[in-house]
């Protein structure tokens, strides 16, 4: 009797592990989220929607193992105005992280520096009320040389102040390596082809990976209502 008793405690035992091995297996980490909030050239204009970086992105994460999904809120001919206007519809579900990149519409507008700097600051300031913790990447672009002035030289200035004033981090120029090469851009000569958003998709993975990493083994907190 007492080598049964003995036996079924280990049974038992056993169940109890089996059990709680169970549980982690089907409670896996909660996904984080990253959104992108950007223009034609975050969009993949004139390619298919798994070919744009941002789309690249999420590969390279699930490849690093890292468990987040990313909103691709960008739109062809983006602003700075449109994405304010845009924004909150994405600003009902937590943001993990926020990559922005948008601005490059308005400079070809002739929009004032200083309003464009504004309504990026809007933007982020909007993301980080409601998400305290999210962390940011700024993506910077850059004016054609061609008209090389004072306004391109502002314009040029923006990002690196914003993600000064923001601790946030920056992409320097996202078309590096890309811009006036005919073999990575389609033939209007401005929005990469599919070889040039994989290295938009380099450029910027370099960047996001040690934010994405970091970000990754922190428990997610219960969201609320998020209205």
């Amino acid at each position: 009797m007492a080598k049964c008793v003995k036996q079924w405690r280990s049974v038992a035992l056993c169940i109890a592990i089996l059990s709680l091995f169970y549980v982690q297996a089907a409670n896996p980490a909660q996904t984080k989220r990253i959104l992108v909030l950007g223009n034609s050239l975050s969009e993949g204009f004139g390619l298919k929607p798994s070919e744009a970086y941002p789309i690249l992105l999420a590969k390279k994460l699930r490849d690093a193992g890292l468990n987040f999904e990313i909103t691709n809120a960008s739109q062809t001919g983006g602003t700075t105005e449109g994405g304010l206007e845009r924004l909150p519809a994405h600003l009902k579900r937590k943001i993990d992280i926020f990559i922005l990149e948008l601005g490059i519409n308005d400079a070809f507008r002739g929009l004032p520096v200083d309003q464009i700097q504004s309504n990026l600051q809007q933007i982020i300031d909007k993301v980080k009320t409601r998400n305290p913790e999210v962390r940011l990447v700024i993506v910077g672009m850059q004016l054609p040389n061609y008209a090389a002035n004072d306004y391109v030289s502002a314009f040029g200035k923006i990002f690196a102040d914003l993600a000064s004033k923001n601790r946030a981090a920056l992409v320097p120029y996202l078309l590096d390596g890309v811009a006036g090469n005919p073999l990575l851009n389609l033939p209007d000569g401005i929005h990469p082809n599919a070889a040039g958003q994989k290295i938009l998709a380099d450029d910027v993975w370099r960047v996001l990976e040690p934010i994405a990493r970091e970000v990754a083994v922190i428990p997610n907190a219960n969201e609320g209502s998020r209205q």
